[in-house]
C-alpha cells in the first residue's frame, strides 16, 4: 500500500484527540512529504542531523520531534531544528536545553522519557524517580514540560506492553496534578507500529508510527 493508502487507514482508524507522529527515521524527503500531504503533521526523527537535512529538503510545513537518544553535545543545533523534544531523561540534559534555549530567546516544549520496563540498557528516567525529575526540571525557565513519552519494552506479543503504558498513564495522572513551574501536562506519548492501537486503549494521545506508515526499511 501507499503511504497515501496508510495514512488514510490510520487517521481513519483513531480519534482525532490522538496526534500521530511519523517516525522517520532513515526516510527520505520525498517520504515525508507524502506522509505529510496524506495528513499528519508531526514528524519525529532520531538523529539531529539527519533532521536538519530532512528539514530543508521538505518544503510541506510540519511541527517536528526529536525521539531518539539526544547527546548533550548537539543539543544546540537540536533546539534550532526541533519544535519538541520528547526525551529528556536527565536534569543534565534538560539544565544544557535551557541554557542553549535562553542564549536562542526560545522556551523549548519538552516530554520526560518514561523507563517503564526498568531496562538498564535503555534511557529514559525510572517511574519511581520521574517526580523528583519534574520537580528539578520546572525550575529552568526556558523549558516547560507537556508531559510523558515512553517507549516501553520490545516482547514477542504487543498486547504484553500494555501493563507499562498503564504504568505510564498512572504516573502521568498523578504528575500532572503537582503544581509545578513551567509544567502543562497534556500530552502522553506512547506506542508505536505494532502497538500504537493498544496505547490509545492505554491512554495515550500521542503516538510515533514509522513502519505502519512508511512500510519497512529496504534494509529489514
Amino acid at each position: 500500500m501507499s503511504i497515501l493508502d496508510n495514512v488514510s487507514r490510520i487517521l481513519s482508524e483513531i480519534s482525532p484527540d490522538v496526534t500521530v507522529v511519523a517516525a522517520a527515521k532513515t526516510r527520505t524527503p520525498q517520504e515525508i512529504s507524502e506522509a505529510i500531504a496524506a495528513g499528519i503533521f508531526h514528524i519525529g526523527e532520531n538523529y539531529v542531523q539527519e533532521a536538519i537535512l530532512a528539514k530543508e529538503a521538505v518544503s510541506y510545513p510540519a511541527s517536528w520531534h526529536f525521539i531518539g537518544h539526544l547527546q548533550r553535545n548537539k543539543v544546540k543545533d537540536a533546539i534550532k531544528v526541533f519544535d519538541m523534544i520528547q526525551t529528556v531523561d536527565s536534569l543534565r540534559l534538560a539544565r544544557e536545553i535551557d541554557k542553549r534555549a535562553r542564549n536562542e530567546g526560545l522556551r523549548i516544549p519538552v516530554l520526560i522519557e518514561i523507563n517503564s520496563a526498568r531496562e538498564t540498557q535503555k534511557s529514559g528516567v525510572f517511574p519511581e524517580d520521574a517526580r523528583a525529575l519534574v520537580e528539578e526540571i520546572s525550575s529552568l525557565g526556558n523549558i516547560v514540560i507537556r508531559g510523558l513519552m515512553t517507549m516501553g519494552p520490545f516482547l514477542d506479543s504487543p498486547e504484553e506492553i500494555r501493563p507499562y503504558f498503564r504504568l505510564t498513564r498512572d504516573l502521568y495522572n498523578k504528575l500532572r496534578k503537582l503544581e509545578t513551574e513551567n509544567a502543562d501536562f497534556s500530552i502522553l506519548s506512547m506506542g508505536m507500529s505494532d502497538s500504537y492501537q493498544i496505547a490509545i486503549e492505554e491512554g495515550a494521545n500521542m503516538v510515533r508510527i514509522g513502519t505502519a506508515i512508511f512500510g519497512p526499511r529496504p534494509d529489514k
